[in-house]
């Protein structure tokens, strides 16, 4: 029987990855990766810097193929729909490459960006490969270091307060509003800085913002949002130009009376 591991490698820094995730690195015969293009290449260069620092050379085989394109201009009813055909895409070469690349009783992974768990596709996708029944395979998840946990630790504070929840959602779905009942929320896949809508607003509400988060391009700016929102905006514009793409996430905290 074939077998996967789904590793968890952290938001990018190699020193992240748990010794759960080492020893599942060092018992993998074939390394998936997708590639995302020329302009993210350092994502692919960062994946090959990680297992050549854990993984001796020569015991592994590494097999990448071109990651399909998702609609990202879809909006609205048409959002859901082209995740899912983008999924599907993905699902197709998973399929692929676990049937052509890799022999009964050899072992594969996939490396996923933070944890596996959180805002990542992979275990649906096996699971639609696996439910296809064009080729058997068993799992497992090695969970990893979010960049949630990654964030609120470089920025040296709690994800919740005392008594209170937190909430993690998409920038998509703040820009609709602030979530009811909630006063500490991650902000997570914001391209459009939602977080804006808050800073002309006579809330006090303060932001740990961060982007490239684990990598040396790492960049931290937090304060109040009326004041830290123009920082972030230029500094995300500066970075997003200088490199082609940017992944940040970012926390907001709202103080109520008594704080």
């Amino acid at each position: 029987m074939r077998r996967i591991h789904v590793i968890g490698i952290g938001a990018g820094d190699p020193d992240q990855l748990t010794l759960q995730a080492v020893r599942a690195l060092r018992d993998t015969d074939v390394f998936f990766i997708l590639d995302k293009g020329e302009v993210k290449s350092d994502l692919t260069q960062l994946r090959r810097d990680l297992l050549r620092t854990h993984v001796p050379e020569g015991t592994y085989r590494l097999v990448e193929a071109r990651d399909p394109e998702r609609d990202r201009a879809a909006g609205g009813d048409a959002y859901s729909p082209a995740v899912g055909d983008w999924r599907s895409a993905r699902a197709a070469i998973y399929e692929r490459l676990i049937r052509e690349e890799l022999a009964d009783g050899e072992r594969g992974a996939f490396l996923v960006w933070g944890d596996p768990a959180l805002y990542d596709s992979t275990l649906a996708i096996l699971q639609e490969v696996l439910d296809g029944g064009t080729v058997a395979f068993e799992y497992d998840v090695v969970p990893g270091i979010s960049s949630v946990s990654a964030l609120v630790a470089r920025h040296r504070t709690g994800l919740n307060r005392v008594a209170r929840p937190v909430q993690i959602t998409t920038g998509r779905r703040l820009a609709e509003g602030f979530p009811r009942d909630v006063d500490d929320v991650v902000v997570m896949l914001d391209a459009r800085q939602a977080f804006r809508r808050f800073a002309d607003e006579d809330i006090d509400m303060d932001i740990y913002w961060g982007a490239y988060i684990g990598t040396p391009d790492e960049i931290l700016i937090s304060g109040p949002v009326r004041e830290a929102a123009p920082r972030i905006e230029e500094a995300r514009a500066e970075a997003r130009e200088r490199k082609g793409w940017i992944m940040d996430t970012y926390l907001l905290r709202r103080h109520r009376q008594g704080d």
